[in-house]
């Protein structure tokens, strides 16, 4: 643990990637092959599941600290992380073991199953034994809240530097449903077969926005554009007469859609699409909200089914009679899309996204401003030599999305930040005008710079009107211009309405609280 407590510090300390790559590939060259395994889960977003509630720790830190619960939560709004806060607050015991990531792993997944008496016990002897760095880590872990500014990409380059294994190889051997309890090192990252689990999907190729000049792209020609779709990135994989589903977050979903099913025998063996998981009805694309209301859920009915039915947006062909392609140019692998989607026996649920025509950039951007119009939020732009990568690279794919709606709306409360940001107020809630109420409708917390959350504070602070833990409500005063990428009704909410990716796009100095928007306004968008 003293290790891995270490690694998570030379991570958390330093932002430049060649760094962090060191870090990571000089701990994977001196720790065991179980504790590698468990960083990697980890560092992949695999985290053990929360066994004991925070309310619980909040109270048992609380105590053997010595403090009266009160100042302990204050001091916990104070740091803004409760990982932190127990880790600064606990005396100190001088009697620390020196046990691996992997015992104390299972020991906080062994808490599971205890009374609560024995998960107090547990509880205090853990941090008895842990010195305040690796409390930190046991504190992280234990809350589900373990987080370190890592990407996969850079997990990938140390695993290829410390194995000699190539990138891509690397890349792909760490997708699927693999876990430290039933994969050794070894057979993750070292056999010789990267697909010996069926299942398994390739790494994502991932785009970047673009924000210079269409046009500095070069020729036209070059580029290969279709609409931008709001659903689930997905691949759907068939091998050996079974077919998987897979989010771009390494999610297996095969039976969250059973309307897939059948493509099991209507593709060929051999076959990975990528494409967009896409709720649909009548020739559109319906709102990414419809798509949410079956989620999350672990029973489908079908009514489910009906009031969301979804299709597979496919855009590209990664696999193709059990080879990979992706080396293959963009153009290359969308004439074979366009051929097996051609032969392939009718299949409601399975389209391929449209290619857009366009004579010159002008003509695209008149494309893109009615994108919405499709249902899309966009275009991307696809070089057409290009392979399909994996990640986030700069160059080959770009998305241009359609400008945001915006609307003015008044600040009502505010929350203290996390982390670094604990002492900043920097997580708002709007309202709009409805009559002469104000009707909250959304939360944002990003857009603004830190010098104008500086500013926010000190307003807050002489303005707060009631306390509600760490959040205030303050004087109807501020005005700021809300942007959003969609926006649809929902009954789980006061206003009727819910936001797609709300943020701050300008503080309005310029307006008066009365001067903000109102709820009528904001229906007319839906």
């Amino acid at each position: 643990m003293k290790r891995f407590a270490d690694l998570f510090d030379r991570l958390d300390q330093t932002t430049k990637t060649n760094e962090k790559v060191d870090a990571l590939a000089g701990y994977f060259r001196e720790t065991t092959d179980e504790d590698r395994m468990w960083a990697i889960a980890l560092l992949s977003h695999r985290r053990p599941k929360r066994t004991v509630s925070t309310t619980r720790l909040r109270e048992w830190a609380a105590e053997r600290a010595g403090l009266p619960l009160w100042l302990f939560e204050e001091s916990y709004h104070v740091v803004g992380d409760l990982a932190e806060t127990i880790a600064l607050t606990l005396p100190e015991s001088g009697a620390y073991s020196d046990q691996s990531l992997t015992y104390w792993i299972n020991y906080i997944r062994s808490l599971g199953d205890l009374e609560e008496a024995e998960k107090k016990e547990k509880i205090l002897s853990a941090w008895d034994q842990l010195e305040k760095r690796e409390r930190f880590v046991f504190n992280k872990l234990i809350t589900g809240g373990f987080r370190v500014g890592v990407s996969q990409l850079l997990v990938v380059r140390a695993l290829a530097r410390f194995t000699g294994i190539g990138e891509s190889a690397i890349a792909h051997r760490l997708m699927g449903a693999w876990s430290p309890d039933d994969t050794l090192f070894k057979d993750l990252l070292l056999a010789d077969d990267p697909v010996a689990d069926l299942s398994k999907p390739y790494p994502f190729f991932l785009a970047y926005q673009l924000e210079s000049a269409v046009s500095d792209l070069g020729p036209p020609d070059d580029w290969q554009a279709e609409y931008k779709w709001d659903g689930i990135r997905g691949q759907l994989i068939v091998r050996n007469g079974e077919l998987f589903v897979w989010s771009r977050g390494e999610e297996l979903l095969t039976d969250k859609f059973p309307e897939y099913h059948a493509l099991a025998s209507a593709l060929p063996d051999g076959t990975v699409l990528d494409g967009e998981i896409l709720p649909f009805r009548d020739g559109m694309p319906l709102p990414f909200g419809v798509l949410q209301t079956r989620i999350g859920r672990k029973n489908l009915t079908r009514k489910h089914l009906e009031s969301a039915p979804v299709i597979c947006m496919a855009y590209d062909l990664l696999e193709w009679g059990g080879r990979d392609i992706r080396e293959q140019p963009l153009a290359e692998r969308r004439k074979l899309l366009e051929n097996l989607l051609a032969t392939t026996p009718d299949q409601p649920v399975l389209r391929i996204s449209p290619v857009i025509g366009f004579d010159h950039w002008g003509n695209l951007a008149e494309i893109r401003e009615k994108a919405r119009d499709e249902g899309s939020e966009g275009i991307m732009l696809k070089r057409k030599d290009s392979p399909y990568r994996a990640g986030r690279k700069k160059g080959d794919w770009w998305k241009w999305k359609v400008d945001p709606l915006t609307v003015d709306a008044v600040m009502i409360y505010a929350q203290r930040g996390h982390g670094r940001r604990a002492n900043l107020y920097t997580d708002f809630t709007f309202a709009v005008w409805d009559g002469d109420q104000l009707v909250p409708f959304t939360k944002a917390y990003s857009g603004l710079t830190d010098a104008e959350f500086g500013e926010l504070t000190a307003w807050v602070n002489k303005h707060t009107l009631e306390r509600f833990g760490p959040v205030r409500s303050v004087t109807p005063f501020h005005v700021f211009e809300i942007a959003f990428e969609g926006i649809q009704e929902s009954s789980r909410h006061k206003s009727g309405v819910a936001l797609r990716f709300p943020r701050m796009l300008r503080w309005r100095k310029d307006k008066k609280a009365e001067e903000a928007n109102t709820l009528a306004d904001l229906k007319a968008l839906l």
